[in-house]
């Protein structure tokens, strides 16, 4: 057997390895959307041996195995009917996630973008060490930083609350809801400035020079060098943190008080499992934002991966 054919069975098995893989990694998300367009009589069917427990198995046929079907024998838009127009629930902590999360985005990477030149650019012992700081936090799982972040939120609010005790209608309401207490936190994030320093730093010296030499200040050598070549990994780096924070749960649980303020993620593991089919619903509305963001920003992704700033290799 030549060198060319070892090469070339080498690639075909490589390739049905990952093939195999990517439709595993995509079964649950086709499976979701698929089981999201069926009733709920053919739902508590196919997945009665986890949920007859919890149905009336009188009225409703319940499988004694779990029948996996990607193809509805009746497609209904019942489940949607319900979650867009007949529970407004379900559209309002949709509208919490995106006021919780679309903040911290767009403002943990302008904070990353600022931070992140000032550590790439004229580095000393001092930048060194805060930078030393921030990697110690982002390697910290934030669970360990979850009851401080408590604490300091519940303090503030208190004494914020006592200021206002007398006329409670006037405290302002960023503090009574609490949503800052989630919102801060992770726009003070050292993920991101962390990531965009080491792509900042690969920027040749070079064309800092060259702009400096062109008469251009701090402001303009970041706009029109450093921002144009991180592009790919600015992009990649929000997408991740937007979707982090998209599916975060510990954090609305623990420092809101106030349910109806949770975001959808809380929410999905509340709904009644008698509600199968409107849970898919749910999950599949759910899954549209990070979809449509992956669409968008795949190439950027890619890039950002690939390609860390400055030169292509």
């Amino acid at each position: 057997m030549s060198r060319h054919t070892k090469k070339r069975i080498f690639n075909i098995i490589i390739m049905l390895f990952t093939g195999i893989c990517a439709i595993l990694f995509l079964m649950p998300t086709v499976l979701t959307i698929a089981n999201s367009f069926m009733t709920s009589n053919e739902i508590t069917a196919n997945y009665g041996a986890m949920i007859g427990n919890m149905t009336d198995s009188k009225k409703v046929f319940i499988s004694e195995n779990v029948n996996l079907k990607f193809i509805p024998d009746k497609v209904t838009l019942d489940q949607y009917s319900s979650v867009l127009l007949k529970s407004p629930d379900y559209l309002i902590k949709f509208w919490n996630s995106v006021i919780l999360t679309v903040p911290i985005t767009v403002f943990q990477i302008l904070l990353a973008i600022l931070t992140a030149y000032g550590f790439s650019r004229y580095p000393n012992k001092f930048k060194s060490i805060i930078f030393f700081a921030y990697l110690i936090l982002m390697i910290m799982p934030y669970q360990v930083t979850l009851v401080p972040n408590f604490l300091v939120a519940d303090f503030i609010k208190d004494n914020v609350g006592a200021m206002f005790a007398s006329e409670p209608e006037k405290m302002p309401k960023f503090i009574s809801n609490m949503r800052w207490a989630v919102i801060l936190p992770g726009i003070f994030s050292p993920f991101s400035i962390f990531l965009l320093t080491k792509v900042m730093k690969r920027i040749p010296i070079s064309y800092v020079e060259a702009a400096k030499l062109d008469g251009a200040n701090e402001l303009q050598i970041l706009t029109k060098i450093h921002m144009p070549l991180c592009k790919g990994a600015i992009v990649s780096i929000a997408m991740l943190v937007f979707i982090d924070y998209w599916n975060m749960v510990e954090q609305p649980l623990v420092l809101m008080k106030d349910t109806d303020l949770h975001p959808l993620s809380v929410f999905l593991s509340q709904i009644n499992t008698g509600d199968i089919g409107l849970a898919f619903a749910v999950g599949t509305v759910y899954m549209v934002p990070t979809i449509l963001m992956f669409l968008y920003g795949e190439d950027y992704l890619v890039e950002g991966i690939t390609y860390s700033g400055g030169i292509k290799g």
